[in-house]
This record gives C-alpha cells, structure tokens and sequence, in this order.
C-alpha cells in the first residue's frame, strides 16, 4: 500500500512539475488577463505568443492519464460488478448492492460529465467560452464533494425512513387542511 501511494505521489510531482516547467517558458504578449478564478492551464495557453505545440501534447497526455484512464478503469470495475450481480441469486442482496454501486455511480457521473464535456468541446470547437469553461469547473470541483454526504446519507435506511415519515405527515396535514377549506366554502 505504501509503495503504491509512493509511486503516485511521486507520478503526480514529476509529471506538474513538467508541466509548470513548459509554462514558465512560454512568453505572453498583449492581455495578461486570465478568466478564471482557480489555477487552470487552458486559458495560459491562448495568452502566449510562441509555440506552444509542447503545452498541448502536454496537456493531452494529462487528460488522458489523470481523467480518461481513471474513467475507463471504474467503466471496467464496474461492468465486472455487473457480471456479478447478475450472478447473485438473491433478489435482497442483488438490491443491497446495486444501491452501493448506483449512489457511487452517481457521484462519478457528476464528476466527470462536467469535466469531459468541457475537454470535448475544446477538442471540436478549439475554444469554449471562458463562462462555459468557469461554470464546468466549478461544477467539477464543487457538485460532488457538496452532494457526497447527501447522497451516502440518503442510503442508510433510518434518514429514508424520516424522510418518508415526514413526508406522509405533510401529506396528512395537506389533506386535513384542504378538508377543512372545503367544508369552510360549504
């Protein structure tokens, strides 16, 4: 386990550290105005005058390493979960686990629909809008460690048993207070 955790950290140092290495020798002319409220990379790259081929090769490879390749290995986990769900014969533990695979599913849709949808549209359209781009960031970095707890939460069985308790007692009281409007116009 620490070996592993060595090998990533180590990865994740060396290949930033390239990656800032190619941005400090980019020379920028005009606007330095960068829209964006985080460090992100994208907007540097319009902002310089020189050849700046290296950055996007760069910048490819990150987006095949850090996010395609993640992507694909939880597609894969996750089809093999499949397989094995429809080994299980029993209807109850089938549910159980599809509850834990969907709620986990969920988050990494919210995650990655906003991110990809991004680097597609720069791949088809060569430039997003600098709003657009801000948006789905934000939506990347904010949405799902926001609603992570909500939707763990929503699994376990007692806060499902209080929402639907509260949710039948709104609904006898809306039906009691409409009984009582009617009965008032009459």
């Amino acid at each position: 386990m620490c070996l592993i955790l060595a090998v990533m950290w180590i990865f994740s140092v060396a290949f930033f550290a390239v990656l800032v290495g190619l941005l400090t020798r980019l020379s920028f002319c005009g606007s330095t105005v960068v829209n964006s409220y985080f460090c992100y990379h994208g907007p540097l790259h319009r902002l310089n005058c020189n050849d700046n081929s290296m950055n996007f090769v760069m910048a490819r490879m990150c987006f095949v390493l850090l996010i395609c390749l993640p992507l694909v290995l939880i597609i894969i986990s996750y089809f093999c979960i499949a397989l094995v769900l429809f080994k299980i014969s029993h209807n109850v533990d089938r549910t159980k686990a599809m509850k834990t695979c969907t709620s986990h599913l969920l988050l990494v849709a919210i995650f990655y629909i906003p991110l990809l949808s991004n680097n597609i549209a720069v791949v088809l359209t060569s430039s997003i809008h600098p709003n657009v781009r801000i948006i789905n960031n934000s939506l990347t970095q904010i949405m799902p460690p926001m609603l992570n707890p909500i939707i763990y939460t929503l699994k376990t069985d007692e806060v499902m048993q209080s929402i639907k308790d509260l949710y039948k007692r709104n609904k006898v009281n809306v039906t009691k207070e409409k009984s009582i409007k009617c009965r008032r116009k009459n």
